[in-house]
């Protein structure tokens, strides 16, 4: 081992050894009298095994005077009161490198495609470095989807951060499999929070072809899984999208989902005796979401980090308070329609009530007016649909409506794209000149 990782490991080795003794136990915490630790340090709690005594790993979540609280990050094991709670380390560095690429592993690093651990050659902090706004930059290199809804209306940039946002069911892991097969980004990390595992195995094995894998990096925390856990997997994967961007590589990050995860901080901060507020958010949430968002993105030094991350809005209305805030912090939004999935068009992307902010300074002025006409055709028709089904719009009366009713064939074809149809982006402008009619 080189002395500079000897000496690292070194400092991080506390030579005291603390202790507690829980004083009560709940479903999914646990309280405690000690030891006296900063937050996020795991300890080991004293359990019963089976025949013999055993002990499982929780993470302190509240410190207080009158002892911490535990939330349990491996399924729930049982223990006593006066059973030995003693820290093991913060936890606050992970392994991070090249040896990821091409596995699937959780939120602790450890793998779950039956291969050995992954030994990272670097390790980074958990929570990220502060970033200065002027070490930022904005995104200018088109991020090529092929996918013809986004790369010609809703034009994405290397470093940008979007949220695709709906309801359960119209195609959201869909689009982010198509997207992370199709992108040429140098690194994909994908991050899967409180998903299925059934879900988790189609994806990795069925949806990503073997040269996307090689490429990849996954983790998981299911639904089944502590919270804490769901938590962890999502800074994790920022953190290994953060090491492969300080070597200057473009790495695409996908999140599913933003709001599985602001679930889990919930419920580890209602745990932690913090007060809710609105949906029962607790505070903490509404500050973590934020700072999550601002990890990544393009720096000036080289480097960027395109964020794609699911919000899953409780109705169609998007409405909710997560919605609400991710809608704020990004720079662009993909909203998918329920309607257009019932309709079998895929993907379900409703164009007029998406946007991407960073559009305008990626294409050129006759790329944005065409992408204009063609988003301001489908709102009027959108906006007429009631007049148009019951025959009571008359031809002449409004020449807008007239050519969105007479183009509305040729741009549904072009927006209607499978799972595994690739567009260039050339070929995409062409299109969408075509019917522009320019």
């Amino acid at each position: 081992m080189p002395a500079e990782r000897l000496l690292e490991r070194l400092r991080g080795v506390d030579p005291v050894a603390r202790t507690g003794a829980v004083r009560s136990v709940f479903a999914t915490y646990i309280e405690a009298d000690g030891p006296n630790v900063p937050l996020g340090t795991i300890c080991a709690v004293e359990g019963i095994g089976e025949g013999s005594a055993s002990t499982f790993d929780a993470e302190v979540i509240r410190a207080g005077r009158d002892g911490i609280t535990l939330s349990l990050l491996e399924e729930a094991q049982p223990t006593f009161v006066g059973a030995r709670v003693m820290a093991r380390g913060a936890l606050s560095q992970v392994a991070v490198g090249d040896a990821f690429l091409g596995r699937m592993v959780d939120a602790l690093g450890r793998p779950l495609d039956g291969c050995a651990p992954p030994r990272g050659d670097a390790v980074r902090p958990l929570q990220g470095f502060p970033t200065s706004p002027l070490e930022r930059t904005s995104p200018t290199t088109i991020l090529e989807t092929g996918i013809c809804a986004i790369d010609g209306l809703l034009t994405l940039g290397q470093g940008q951060r979007v949220g695709v946002f709906a309801a359960s069911g119209v195609g959201k892991t869909n689009l982010m499999t198509q997207i992370a097969c199709q992108t040429q980004a140098d690194v994909v990390v994908l991050c899967l929070v409180g998903e299925r595992g059934r879900e988790v195995e189609a994806l990795w094995n069925g949806g990503l072809s073997e040269e996307a894998r090689a490429r990849s990096t996954l983790v998981v925390a299911t639904s089944d899984q502590a919270a804490p856990m769901r938590v962890r997997a999502g800074h994790y994967a920022l953190a290994l999208a953060e090491h492969w961007r300080a070597q200057g590589q473009h790495v695409l990050l996908l999140i599913d989902s933003v709001t599985r995860l602001a679930m889990a901080m919930r419920e580890v901060g209602l745990a932690a005796g913090e007060p809710p507020t609105v949906r029962a958010y607790t505070p903490s949430v509404f500050a973590a979401i934020p700072r999550l968002v601002e990890r990544c993105g393009a720096l000036a030094s080289g480097g960027a980090i395109t964020a794609l991350m699911t919000v899953l809005s409780e109705t169609d209305d998007i409405d909710d308070p997560i919605s609400e805030m991710m809608k704020s912090l990004l720079d662009g939004h993909i909203l998918l329609s329920r309607n257009l999935a019932e309709q079998g068009h895929f993907p379900a992307i409703d164009l007029p009530r998406s946007v991407s902010r960073q559009a305008n300074g990626l294409v050129g002025s006759k790329d944005k007016q065409n992408a204009r006409k063609i988003v301001e055709w489908l709102s009027v028709h959108d906006a007429a649909r009631t007049l148009i089904d019951a025959g009571l719009h008359s031809k002449g009366t409004n020449a807008v409506l007239d050519k969105a009713i007479e183009r509305l064939p040729e741009i549904r074809r072009f927006l209607r794209q499978e799972r595994d149809d690739h567009v260039g982006l050339a070929d995409t402008q062409t299109a969408l000149a075509r019917i522009a009619g320019t």
